[in-house]
């Protein structure tokens, strides 16, 4: 935010049932969370924007992309992809949820988010973002995860006509540089960045670097 904040009036919001969004009951779909963006932007009278999202944030970015493009001016897509196999995967997340609480996916969320080193060395951040999680609501948890279980967007990727930039850390287990890489190759003009030493949450284990891509990128366009 405060790479932002300079020279932009950012709208930074919380997905369904994260935050301090109020959860609905699950299922969701990709499709209506870009709904719930749509529905924000028109509240809020804002008529374009350089839209930036970090893994599902991402996924709600693509679609966002193909179906609203006169909206954006351009689109960053952070540590994200346009599908997520396997489904069992998603159904084992959801029974450990249910079974029990968020809290019980904290500590594999956080491995998977954070390098080791960047564990080790990084107590108090890695102890802020599990609080983030445990506060998430289990039916916004749900939710997301169907949405995601759902999701295969990549035969709309050649429909994304905004100025993309991909964003990637060298070390993301869940949305690999390879994904990516399938994101880069499909969006005519598009630029992919992986920065080292990072995994899921790039932005927090390389913020220069980060800000820098994607500070770069939006001055552009």
């Amino acid at each position: 935010m405060p790479a932002l904040v300079r020279d932009y009036r950012v709208l930074r919001y919380d997905t369904r049932g994260h935050g301090a969004t109020e959860g609905t009951p699950p299922p969701y779909s990709i499709d209506l969370l870009v709904d719930d963006a749509r529905a924000l932007l028109d509240a809020l009278n804002i008529a374009s924007v350089h839209f930036v999202g970090l893994s599902l944030g991402g996924m709600i970015g693509q679609l966002f992309a193909v179906r609203y493009p006169a909206f954006l001016k351009s689109l960053v897509l952070c540590d994200t992809s346009s599908h997520m196999p396997p489904e069992t995967l998603w159904e084992d997340r959801i029974q450990t949820a249910e079974d029990g609480g968020i809290a019980a996916m904290a500590p594999a969320t956080i491995e998977r988010w954070f390098t080791a080193p960047f564990r080790e060395r990084s107590a108090a951040e890695i102890e802020r973002i599990g609080g983030m999680i445990r506060k998430t609501e289990l039916a916004g948890y749900v939710g997301c995860c169907r949405a995601i279980q759902a999701m295969n967007q990549t035969a709309l990727l050649p429909q994304i006509t905004a100025p993309t930039l991909i964003v990637v850390g060298a070390d993301d287990p869940s949305t690999t540089v390879a994904a990516s890489e399938i994101i880069q190759r499909a969006v005519a003009g598009s630029e992919l960045v992986v920065l080292d030493n990072a995994a899921h949450l790039s932005n927090i284990e390389q913020p220069e670097a980060f800000n820098r891509a994607m500070t770069g990128f939006i001055e552009k366009n």
